[in-house]
C-alpha cells in the first residue's frame, strides 16, 4: 500500500479502536475527512481495509462500529440429548463413496466421475445461457419443464420394444436427482413399515433411502448376472412386498447387466404378484461394450417405475433426474414429491436440456465410452498383475466400478483402512449390503482422478492382502 494518507488514517483508527469499547460507533466519514484533511475515497479505502481485517463492522444507513471480539467458551449441547430421544436413523457416518480423498491419495472409491469425464464446455455454456434466460426468475411447473419431460420420454421411447406403447411427456416427473425420486417412491408406494425387496448387494443410497423412509428391506441374493427369477418370486410371495428396487443395467456395485431373458422372466414374476418394479437406470450413459436395455421399454402396463439421472453424466452440480410412471401411481409419487421438494430449479432444468440437445452431447458420449474402456482395462490389468487375491468374478460391460471378492478371513473394512494408511482409497463392500455381507468385498471405481496411478494402487492393495 503506497498511499501515505491511507496508512495514516488506518493507524489513527487503530488507536481509536483499541481505546474504544466493543460496539462503539466511529466518527462519520465526513468527520474523518475533515479531521485528516483527506478525500472521501481515501477514508473509505481505509475503512474497507479495516473491515476486511474484521475489526470494524459497517451497517449501511447506520454507521461504522467497533466489532465485538468473539468470546471463547465451551459449548454445552447436552440438553439436546433428552429432546432428541433415541436415534431413529442409522449412523451419520458418511458412506465411503462420499468420503473426500486428499489430493495426494490414489482414489479408487468415489462414485462421481472425474471432471475430465464430464462435458465441461457444454455445461459451462449451458449454465451461463440459463442464468441469462427467463428460467432464472420464473417458477417452473411442478412436474418439470415440458421440454425436458419430452426429452426423457423420447429417450425411453427410442428403447421401447415393438408392440409396446411408448411413454409420453405426461408420464414424466422431473426430480432433483434420482435419490430424491427414489425416496418419494419408497414413501408413496412402499409406505412406513411396509416390506420392499432389494438385491443384496445393491446401491448404498437405496439402502439409506429405505431406512429414512421407514420401510423394511427384504434382501434377495444377486449375482454377476442379476438375481434369479425364482428367488424374486419366493421373496415377493413370502414378504407380501409390492415394490422391488433393482438396477438391471450395470448394477452398482456388481456391474451386472440382465440378459433380455432374465429381464423378461423377472418382469413376469413382478406382474404375477401385482407388484411394482423400480428400475434405477443410473448408468444409462456409461455403456462400454454393450448398450443399455431399459426394462421399462418392455412394459406399458404400469408395473415398471423408471428412474434416470443426468447428475453423474452431466455434472454433480446439475442435480436433475426423471421419474417415469404410468397410471395412478404417478399421481401419488408427484404428490409426495411436491410436498418434499415442490419443484426442481428451472435454471438447472434449462441447463440440462441445453446440454443434451447440443450436437456435442453425442460426441461426448462416444468419447466417454472410450475413456471408460481404457480406465476399466487399466485397472483390471493392474489388479490381475499386483493383487490377484482380489477376485473379479465378472468384468462389467458398463458402469463405473469393479466388484472384487476378497479371500475368506479378510475383513473388508480393515483392508480399506490399511489401504488408506498407505495412501489408497478403496470402498469396503459392507456399505452395499442391506443385510449381513455374504463375504468380504471391495468396490473399486475407475472414474476418479489420475488413472495413471492405478498400477501403484493395485500394488499397494496386493501388499495389504498378502500381509498376515
Amino acid at each position: 500500500m503506497n498511499d501515505d494518507s491511507t496508512v495514516e488514517i488506518i493507524e489513527s483508527l487503530r488507536r481509536l479502536i483499541a481505546a474504544s469499547p466493543d460496539g462503539s460507533r466511529l466518527p462519520s466519514t465526513r468527520q474523518l475527512v475533515a479531521e485528516h484533511h483527506a478525500s472521501p475515497v481515501t477514508v473509505q479505502r481505509a475503512l474497507r481495509l479495516l473491515a476486511a481485517e474484521g475489526v470494524l463492522e459497517s451497517r449501511p444507513g447506520v454507521g461504522t462500529f467497533v466489532r465485538s471480539a468473539p468470546i471463547a467458551r465451551a459449548h454445552d449441547y447436552g440438553w439436546q440429548t433428552t429432546t432428541l430421544g433415541a436415534r431413529t436413523t442409522s449412523s451419520a457416518r458418511p458412506p465411503v463413496a462420499l468420503t473426500e480423498a486428499a489430493n495426494d491419495m490414489i482414489s479408487m472409491h468415489g462414485g462421481y466421475p472425474d471432471g475430465e469425464l464430464l462435458p465441461d464446455r457444454l455445461v459451462r455454456a449451458a449454465l451461463a445461457r440459463a442464468g441469462r434466460g427467463p428460467s432464472a426468475l420464473v417458477r417452473p411447473p411442478v412436474a418439470g419443464l415440458p421440454g425436458l419431460q419430452t426429452w426423457f420420454a423420447a429417450e425411453l421411447a427410442s428403447a421401447t420394444a415393438p408392440g409396446v406403447s411408448a411413454p409420453t411427456a405426461a408420464d414424466v416427473i422431473i426430480v432433483p436427482g434420482s435419490q430424491t425420486g427414489l425416496s418419494s417412491i419408497l414413501r408413496a408406494v412402499g409406505g412406513m413399515g411396509r416390506p420392499v425387496v432389494m438385491e443384496s448387494p445393491t446401491y448404498w443410497g437405496a439402502i439409506s433411502a429405505a431406512r429414512h423412509a421407514g420401510v423394511t428391506v427384504i434382501p434377495v441374493r444377486s449375482s454377476p448376472v442379476g438375481p434369479a427369477p425364482e428367488d424374486v418370486d419366493r421373496v415377493l410371495a413370502e414378504s407380501g412386498a409390492r415394490l422391488f428396487y433393482t438396477q438391471p443395467t450395470w448394477a452398482n456395485p456388481t456391474g451386472a447387466q440382465w440378459s433380455p431373458e432374465r429381464a423378461r422372466d423377472i418382469l413376469e414374476v413382478v406382474r404375477a404378484h401385482g407388484a411394482f418394479l423400480v428400475e434405477d437406470d443410473w448408468a444409462h450413459d456409461f455403456g462400454i461394450d454393450s448398450q443399455p436395455r431399459p426394462l421399462a421399454g418392455t412394459d406399458d402396463s404400469g408395473h415398471v417405475i423408471y428412474l434416470r439421472s443426468l447428475t453423474k453424466s452431466i455434472s454433480p452440480a446439475v442435480r436433475v433426474a426423471a421419474l417415469i410412471a404410468r397410471g395412478p401411481v404417478r399421481g401419488r409419487i408427484l404428490a409426495d414429491h411436491t410436498g418434499e421438494s415442490m419443484y426442481v430449479s428451472g435454471v438447472l432444468q434449462t441447463a440440462a436440456l441445453d446440454v443434451v440437445s447440443q450436437p456435442g452431447w453425442t460426441t461426448h458420449g462416444r468419447r466417454i465410452r472410450e475413456q471408460l474402456r481404457a480406465r476399466r482395462d487399466l485397472l483390471v490389468t493392474a489388479l490381475r498383475r499386483h493383487a490377484p487375491e482380489a477376485v473379479l468374478d465378472a468384468i462389467p460391460s458398463g458402469g463405473l466400478s469393479l466388484w472384487a471378492r476378497l479371500p475368506e478371513g479378510h475383513d473388508a473394512r480393515d483392508v480399506a483402512a490399511r489401504c488408506r494408511d498407505l495412501g489408497v482409497m478403496v470402498g469396503a463392500g459392507n456399505d452395499w449390503f442391506p443385510t449381513e455381507p455374504s463375504g468380504p468385498h471391495l468396490r473399486l471405481t475407475y472414474c476418479g482422478p489420475d488413472p495413471g496411478r492405478y498400477d501403484e494402487g493395485a500394488r499397494l492393495l496386493g501388499d495389504v492382502l498378502r500381509q498376515p
